[in-house]
């Protein structure tokens, strides 16, 4: 078959089938009937809108969820999964979009937990395994570093690590690689490849329609729970796109973008600082300005200082030294309100934690201002309704303001963070990894978003790991590394191979 790599086994019973797999929860249908199969040593694509029934297919697999009816074979046995313990025994391994990691452990604690024998962990050990995971699947990790300092990125390195490193014959990756770097990608790749001569079976899940064409055999695409079918892994990304959301799609593209020219500098950021409690830096002496409608993008891999910046930017760090200018209001060491105040809205890398997923649609939309929806001491509850169902419309959220939070997909609750931050119309945008872990539906509209917004003369500031968002969405990209702008340059004249070395540390750029 087109795609097909060499060395695959197309003959013998799959390594991992499913067979009519049917998930009911309530009213909705999650899994319809599904048909899936992955063979041995190949990769296998698994594309799908938020909400498509990807990830409930995938739980299922790894025991995290069951069945209410269909069969799940692995090499062509019939197979019961109840817990992941079912799933590991039987030779699969899952890298799920929750991470799975123990916060107050090392890095190498967390990648032996469970897997050493008897009651005592010994870190020497744990230190060396780590150590020769790290290596062999060319993937940095720190051993010693506690998982609860690590940043989201970090994190989510570790836990590719982590399944890596264990014995599975099937492995299911969910957006393995959205914090690597254009050579950590290839080298994550050429790791699969070498793996899947060996007769592993992957199952890969993401929204980068031009990795899935790089590392995939087929691709099967999910929608409303249904399989819509499966292709060679060398079919065109606009088909792959339409096949995902039913329509054809126009996503942003670098070169269907115009250049803003920024205007007048909106925020200012001079000399600024950011030290632990010990006094070790995390941000050097960083200077940047942001005009009216221009985007900067912050280039850079995840632990480089940028998530320290924004918390400054946002109001949530007081920084150890430096200026941070919102107009002629001087923002450094404020309160998040006061920097609200200013007009700095912030979109943070973490969508969650910055919503209250038991609270409602409606309340979590009016949050930050509630003082503006009171009526003598009370809250005027119609006021709230009336709010979030203009709100809902004008951002296409699809939930009702009774909704919980918690109930929605990962795109529905971007945009319900969209919408509250951007119905301020703020000055200055600050934003952190906008579309991880997104589809391609939810990104063309965050992205067309952030778009609008430069349109209208809003200063963003980019922050995010992944460089073809960078270059699609920037005017000027400046690359972070160990706390500092080491480069900086139009987003038109950047190349991937460039900032790549810019992001590792080779080099600086004017």
């Amino acid at each position: 078959m087109a795609g097909q790599a060499p060395g695959h086994e197309v003959n013998g019973p799959p390594a991992l089938e499913l067979r009519g797999v049917t998930k009911r929860f309530g009213d909705l249908l999650a899994n319809d009937g599904v048909d899936f199969d992955v063979r041995r040593g190949e990769v296998h694509a698994l594309l799908g809108e938020n909400g498509a029934g990807k990830t409930t297919l995938m739980r299922i697999v790894y025991g995290l969820s069951g069945p209410d009816a269909g069969e799940i074979r692995v090499a062509g046995r019939p197979v019961s999964i109840h817990s992941p313990r079912d799933a590991i025994a039987a030779g699969i391994g899952m890298v799920t979009q929750h991470f799975a990691l123990v916060r107050p452990m090392t890095v190498a604690e967390n990648l032996v937990l469970g897997r050493v024998p008897g009651l005592r962990l010994h870190p020497a050990e744990a230190r060396r395994r780590a150590l020769e995971a790290s290596e062999r699947f060319g993937i940095g990790a720190a051993p010693d570093a506690v998982v609860g300092r690590l940043s989201v990125g970090q994190q989510q390195r570790v836990e590719i690590l982590k399944a890596l490193a264990r014995d599975c014959r099937i492995l299911i990756l969910d957006e393995p690689t959205a914090v690597l770097v254009p050579h950590e990608v290839a080298a994550l790749f050429e790791t699969l490849r070498h793996l899947v001569a060996e007769g592993l079976s992957v199952v890969f899940i993401s929204h980068k329609l031009g990795e899935v064409r790089a590392i995939s055999d087929r691709v099967s695409v999910l929608r409303r729970g249904r399989l819509v079918g499966t292709v060679a892994g060398t079919t065109p990304e606009p088909e792959l796109a339409r096949m995902m959301v039913g329509r054809p799609t126009f996503g942003v593209m670098r070169e269907g973008a115009a250049r803003a020219r920024g205007g007048e500098p909106v925020l200012r950021i001079d000399r600024l600082r950011v030290e632990t409690s010990a006094g070790r830096p995390l941000v050097r002496d960083v200077t940047l300005e942001v005009g009216a409608g221009e985007i900067v993008g912050v280039a850079g891999v995840s632990g480089n200082g940028q998530t320290e910046l924004v918390e400054v930017l946002s109001g949530m760090r007081r920084p150890a030294a430096g200026s941070v200018r919102v107009g002629d209001v001087e923002l450094a060491g404020r309160r998040p309100a006061a920097v609200m105040a200013a007009g700095v809205g912030r979109i943070p890398e973490d969508r969650h934690a910055s919503l209250v997923g038991e609270l409602s649609v409606a309340y979590n939309l009016v949050l930050e201002r509630l003082d503006d929806f009171r009526r003598g001491g009370a809250l005027d509850e119609g006021r709230i309704r009336a709010e979030a169902e203009a709100l809902i419309a004008r951002f296409s959220i699809r939930a009702r303001p009774g909704d919980r939070v918690a109930t929605l997909s990962g795109g529905n609750v971007q945009k319900v963070l969209l919408a509250r931050v951007l119905s301020r119309e703020p000055r200055v945008l600050v934003v952190s990894q906008p579309t991880r872990g997104l589809d391609v539906g939810a990104t063309e509209y965050v992205r067309r978003e952030l778009l609008a917004r430069r349109a209208a003369g809003t200063a963003i500031l980019l922050v995010s790991e992944d460089l073809d968002e960078i270059l699609a969405l920037s005017d000027r990209v400046v690359v972070m590394y160990e706390g500092e702008i080491v480069g900086e340059m139009a987003a038109p004249e950047a190349d991937l191979e460039r900032l790549g070395l810019l992001m590792a540390g080779r080099g600086r750029a004017a």
